[in-house]
């Protein structure tokens, strides 16, 4: 028997995905409570420096 690689109607499903429930809002359809602060703080200089340093120390590390 041959099949179409493409299935054109909404009947010739896979069996899982016709057994799921419906779906449900995601996360992008709910609206965001406030609004998101992109600041950039001591904080996050301070894990970039940290994170950078320890990379050139393991590299030279391996090298030497």
């Amino acid at each position: 028997m041959r099949r179409a690689l493409v299935l054109t109607t909404e009947n010739a499903r896979h069996p899982f995905r016709a057994s799921l429930p419906a779906r449900r809002a995601s996360f992008a359809d709910i609206p965001a409570a406030q609004s998101i602060d992109w600041r950039l703080t001591a904080a996050d200089v301070r894990g970039v420096a940290t994170t950078y340093f320890a990379t050139v120390a393991a590299v030279l590390a391996f090298i030497v």
